[in-house]
């Protein structure tokens, strides 16, 4: 059962790419902006948590100031959590993604053309500082969106936050909105395609203001705030 499972959600992944793609990219090159390229990856992300039969379930949008950016930090243990996030905030925002993404055919292209900010790792401040250069150009009211852990996590916990979101918040001064995901691990966990049908849960929670806090201020308390809400579901 598990190999039909994974069979059926990597074919509607393949499909829905191969079908949404150039839609994406026309639209993103269109634009300058790239807003109406970001409503297209709604469209594939309702797709695939659909075929998969996940349900979504939002707390805490009174939180978000309308026409507010912000640096947005969200736990990540599950390749469900970005069309969850991309559903569930109701903001235009960019990714800030490993440059590695940017290979993957036809996604990758998408990514860049839609306005996606990547970093290579590899090259460490200088990296840092051409997303934040990237950060100061994207248009208003537009935020960026990172998973500060930086990979996901195997076992569902939150695992220590690396400082590069709260660096590029406090340089910004942008304030963070930290957001908490749960039961993507349960439906789709890390290293296997075989998804459980079910609820993901998004929590959205007051933003926390980045002046005259250090980056390890705001590094424990964006922490504190997401794993308390962590829960199985």
């Amino acid at each position: 059962m598990k190999w039909i499972k994974s069979i059926w959600l990597v074919f509607w992944g393949v499909a829905l790419t191969l079908i949404l793609f150039l839609p994406i990219v026309v639209c993103a090159l269109m634009g300058r902006r790239g807003d109406a390229a970001f409503h297209g990856t709604q469209v594939y992300a309702w797709a695939i948590l659909k075929v998969a039969g996940v349900r979504l379930r939002v707390r805490g949008r009174e939180n978000i100031r309308p026409g507010q950016r912000y640096v947005i930090l969200s736990n990540h243990t599950s390749y469900f959590d970005p069309p969850a996030l991309v559903l569930s905030l109701g903001l235009q925002y960019r990714w800030v993604i490993k440059k590695e993404l940017r290979k993957v055919p036809l996604f990758g292209l998408a990514l860049a053309t839609s306005r996606n900010l990547f970093i290579d790792r590899s090259k460490g401040s200088d990296a840092m500082r051409s997303i934040q250069e990237g950060v100061a150009q994207l248009p208003d009211g537009t935020g960026v969106l990172l998973f500060p852990e930086g990979t996901r996590s195997r076992d569902g916990q939150v695992a220590p936050f690396k400082k590069g979101g709260f660096v590029i918040a406090s340089d910004s001064g942008l304030p963070i909105l930290p957001v908490t995901i749960n039961g993507s691990h349960e439906r789709l966990p890390k290293g296997t395609a075989a998804f459980r049908p079910g609820e993901i849960e998004v929590v959205i929670h007051p933003p926390v203001e980045t002046a005259g806090r250090t980056v390890e201020e705001l590094m424990s308390t964006v922490h504190k705030q997401v794993a308390e809400a962590r829960r199985t579901l």
